[in-house]
């Protein structure tokens, strides 16, 4: 029986576990391309290749390690990200950049495949089993230099081409859509410029949060009362709640408490108030010498 418990119980917690690499996974897009790299972003070498962003939409890190990158729909195994690179670790909400350049040998953000400007180009993401596919796009032919093809908004369904403009830009390794203002800050100061709404919500939210600590005090309190009742019952063997009730188990006075816990007070920390009485006598000698007796340096007043 208990190997059977133990069973499902590791069982258990290896489904717990896929879930979480699953669902790791499942949050991670493909966020930006940019097909041709004139001017633009450089790699660790200095060099300007094409390169690939792909975005964690969770608010939990997503390991990319294992994972597979590829541009042709038949070979969904064709670049397989290392495992035990530290950088493969997305932070929520965070970006990793890959370079087109088909040089693997260069590091783990370098992929052994490049992209052509003169047609249309497939990139897909597939979790570690190489069959499930994670995320696919595919970025149109005709691609202009130092522009790329992103979601508008991190992690959302519509593409554009970006880059050439202010409010259109290329956004490697950050966000897509860069926000100067908050929208609902704005409102809230239009609708509240004196700021009574925010202290009256932040007044009410501490009132709140203290009558659920009553309560819940409260509550816990009531629990141990009957839980000291029952257990006093079953010291003293009894089941009939009308008898219990007459001896007043599980209720005790202020001055009872008191008691107890001077008594325990007293006990653990060996207060006493009586000294014990004990008295020690020593005989203490001096030995006496008449050359440092005071009576012999005194002069003897001469008589008449």
């Amino acid at each position: 029986m208990n190997k059977r418990k133990l069973g499902i119980f590791i069982a258990l917690i290896a489904a717990v576990c896929l879930n979480l690499r699953a669902q790791g996974t499942k949050s991670l897009r493909i966020n930006e391309v940019l097909v041709i790299n004139e001017g633009n972003f450089q790699d660790d070498y200095g060099v300007h290749s094409a390169w690939i962003e792909i975005f964690n939409t969770s608010f939990a890190s997503a390991n990319l390690g294992g994972c597979f990158l590829t541009d042709d729909k038949n070979n969904p195994t064709k670049y397989p990200i290392p495992k035990g690179d530290v950088m493969t670790l997305v932070k929520p909400r965070q970006h990793a950049l890959f370079w087109a350049d088909g040089r693997p040998n260069r590091g783990t953000f370098h992929v052994n495949f490049t992209l052509d400007p003169d047609k249309d180009n497939y990139i897909a993401l597939y979790d570690s089993n190489g069959k499930t596919l994670i995320d696919e796009t595919i970025v149109p032919a005709g691609q202009i230099a130092d522009h790329s093809w992103a979601r508008k908004e991190d992690g959302s369904t519509e593409w554009v081409q970006k880059g050439g403009s202010e409010n259109s830009y290329v956004t490697p390794s950050t966000n897509n859509m860069t926000l100067n203002r908050n929208e609902k800050i704005e409102k809230f100061k239009k609708h509240d410029a004196e700021g009574s709404g925010m202290a009256v919500t932040a007044m009410s939210v501490v009132f709140i949060g203290l009558i659920l600590l009553y309560l819940s005090f409260k509550f816990v309190g009531n629990i141990s009362i009957k839980l000291g009742k029952r257990n006093a019952m079953r010291v003293h063997g009894i089941t009939d709640h009308e008898e219990a009730k007459e001896q007043r188990f599980g209720k005790r006075s202020g001055e009872e408490f008191a008691a107890i816990s001077m008594a325990m007070h007293e006990y653990l920390d060996d207060v006493h108030d009586i000294e014990d009485m004990i008295i020690t006598i020593n005989k203490v000698k001096r030995t006496y010498s008449p050359w440092s007796s005071k009576i012999y340096t005194l002069r003897e007043t001469p008589r008449k």
